[in-house]
């Protein structure tokens, strides 16, 4: 393992808004863990603690500003408070550190950004990390901002669409002015690697997501279940609407058997259920919100549908892909979903909002089983490539790279 210049361990901090659950912040969590248990010292950084976060394994106390809610008070001395969760946790685990301001040290606009910056600063100067690791648009500005100012190299990560992340001028402008400063760039398909200008692209490293451990088993082999079903946040983005009514055109004449799932929560799922009502086929629509052990739920499913607007690389996509599902995804861009299925071999792809193709192509799984269960099983040879051990480690050898 790499040592830093003071033959300690080498010293990742990574930095992300939240812990909060969603695909960029279970990516971080997961690398975290892999690192700490590689013998890596780990600081995650970041701005606040949500309400739902994924739970961090080998989580140490979290230090977080004073009089920051929710926290308690131990001092080894008044002049040097440390502030901890009140749950406790591992001596020399990963440390936890909020970046935030606190009511009191708000003012006006201007003022907010500069001390950010400036508490940001003062983090970085404090941990001397040998690399920091930051995800995700305005994060990934404040990191080059910040950190290559104190000569610490950053790695930023680009989780989603850029066109997404980047999707005001400030933005865009703060993006092409800061990531000349990277170390390295991490983006998660083709598509989104030639969005980049040239001189940018020349820094980019494709690295893909690995599969939670628990999507990596062996393919279900039995009677599947008569259920489409969908993963992910109830929103436009996501299109279920759509799928909505391509589904009661697909099945309407003899796979009234089959009903539609949706698992995920979000800011649509009244307008959702109001539109399966108005379609006449609430009765064959469900709404399952946020459950826990998910591969149990898709697995014996008869088929996934993703139908973004706008993917980085999907997740659920590919775990359901790991699991031997047949799947139906849209061509959305930055080319994620392009990434993973070759058309007619181990998925279907059809274009972005096309409710056309879209009932053309369920129909055309519902009618044909041998053709949905070659799908799903050339979909799970995919665990070669995602499996933990395997993207982890090009993660590692990456970063170990960097550092050197």
């Amino acid at each position: 393992m790499l040592k830093s210049d003071n033959g300690d361990k080498k010293h990742i901090a990574m930095y992300i808004g939240s812990l909060q659950k969603g695909g960029a912040e279970r990516v971080m969590v997961n690398l975290a863990e892999y690192f700490f248990e590689q013998g890596y010292q780990i600081t995650l950084v970041t701005t606040y603690l949500a309400k739902e976060e994924y739970e961090v394994k080998h989580a140490a106390w979290m230090r977080v500003p004073a009089g920051a809610p929710d926290a308690v008070l131990v001092s080894d001395t008044e002049e040097n408070p440390v502030w901890v969760n009140p749950e406790g946790g591992e001596k020399d685990g990963i440390k936890r550190v909020f970046s935030a301001l606190l009511k009191s040290e708000q003012k006006g606009r201007a003022y907010n950004l500069k001390a950010r910056s400036e508490k940001l600063r003062d983090i970085w100067r404090e941990l001397k990390p040998d690399l920091v690791l930051s995800f995700i648009g305005k994060n990934n500005i404040m990191a080059l901002s910040t950190a290559t100012r104190e000569g610490i190299k950053v790695v930023v990560s680009v989780r989603a669409d850029p066109d997404m992340e980047y999707d005001t001028l400030a933005l865009k402008t703060g993006m092409l002015s800061t990531f000349g400063k990277a170390s390295g760039i991490v983006v998660q398909s083709t598509g989104a690697l030639k969005w980049f200008p040239g001189f940018l692209q020349k820094k980019c490293t494709i690295l893909p997501n690995s599969v939670n451990p628990s999507f990596i088993r062996k393919r279900y082999i039995g009677e599947k279940e008569k259920r489409i079903i969908m993963v992910g946040r109830l929103d436009e983005n996501k299109n279920q609407a759509m799928v909505m009514e391509a589904f009661k055109e697909a099945t309407k004449d003899k796979y009234q058997d089959f009903s539609l799932v949706l698992y995920g929560d979000g800011p649509d799922r009244l307008k959702l259920q109001r539109k399966a009502e108005t379609l006449g086929i609430a009765s064959r629509v469900e709404f399952k919100g946020m459950v826990k052990h998910v591969a149990e739920h898709v697995e014996k499913s008869y088929m996934f549908i993703l139908a973004s607007s706008q993917e980085g690389m999907p997740n659920s996509l590919i775990e359901a892909m790991s699991l031997g599902v047949a799947c139906i995804s849209t061509d959305c861009p930055c080319g994620g979903p392009a990434d993973l299925i070759v058309d007619g071999i181990n998925g279907l792809l059809v274009p972005v909002k096309d409710t056309r193709a879209m009932t053309e192509a369920i129909r055309k799984l519902l009618d044909n089983r041998t053709l949905a269960d070659n799908l799903g099983a050339a979909a799970s040879k995919i665990q070669s490539k995602i499996a933990p051990d395997v993207v982890n480690q090009m993660w590692r050898d990456y970063l170990d790279d960097i550092m050197r």
